[in-house]
This record gives C-alpha cells, structure tokens and sequence, in this order.
C-alpha cells in the first residue's frame, strides 16, 4: 500500500489506478481501498470515524463498481481517498450513459429485480459527479461523510 499523506490518497501496489487486461477489478477491492484510507487517516491523526459513515462509504463503493460491472461494460479503474471529514470513491467504467434510476416496478406492477443502486449512491454520498473521460467511458465520484 502507498499513501500520498497530502490527500491521504490509498493506492493498491500492483495497479495503482486502473485495472489492468489480465486484471479485473472487483468491488471488494474498491471496498478494502475504502477501509485502508480511513483506518490510514484514522492511525496518522488519531480523529475518530463514525461506523454508521464508513459502512454507508462501503456501500457506495460496492455500488459504484458493481454498476461499473453490471451496466458500465466493465470497471475500468478506481481511485480512493480522503477528503476533509469524508471520503472521495471514484470509480470508471467503459460506458458513456449516464447512471439512472429505475422505476422498482415493472409496467405490471410486479417488482423489478435491481435498479436500486444509484438511489442509494445518491441517497448517502454528500456530492455525487459524472464525469466524461477523455478516452471514452465515464468516471463516478462520490463523497460519503467519514469523521
């Protein structure tokens, strides 16, 4: 683990940003990226984290990149780190749509597997951006009070 103490940004040693051809990128990795970062800011400054933040911050990472996954053609890379009383989870995928909120029921009435996730991501992040990448593709950031 490397950490830039200036932005208490996490990076996994071996694919720092992105994810690479042979390796995929999964949402627990985003996740652990999630408890390294406040564990590191919580160990460097002693300041104390709220649970009920850190599992809403866990849950937002988990989101972001299983929607990367499941609707996004695949998470392309993820980045994590802490933001003042906060932390920053930003996650890009291939796709250039933009993430939407499905209806929970169906035009019968009957309830619809999934569509929940961006309500959620919405619902707990404080700031939520949709960026365009140069390249192609989108990058989700989202901001969860931590501390």
């Amino acid at each position: 683990m490397r950490t830039n103490h200036s932005s208490d940004r996490v990076d996994t040693p071996d694919n720092p940003f992105g994810c690479g051809e042979r390796e995929r990128c999964r949402p627990a990795d985003v996740r652990d990226a999630v408890r390294r970062a406040v564990a590191g800011r919580w160990l460097a400054t002693g300041c104390p984290y709220d649970e009920e933040g850190l599992s809403d911050a866990l849950l937002v990472a988990s989101e972001l990149s299983t929607n990367a996954i499941l609707h996004g053609g695949g998470m392309t890379g993820f980045d994590v780190d802490v933001d003042g009383r906060a932390v920053r989870v930003s996650v890009s995928d291939r796709s250039d749509r933009l993430p939407v909120a499905v209806d929970p029921y169906d035009e019968r009435g009957g309830r619809r597997a999934g569509g929940r996730g961006w309500p959620i991501v919405c619902r707990l992040a404080r700031d939520v951006r949709v960026a365009d990448l140069p390249s192609g593709g989108k990058r989700i950031t989202a901001l969860v009070p931590v501390f």
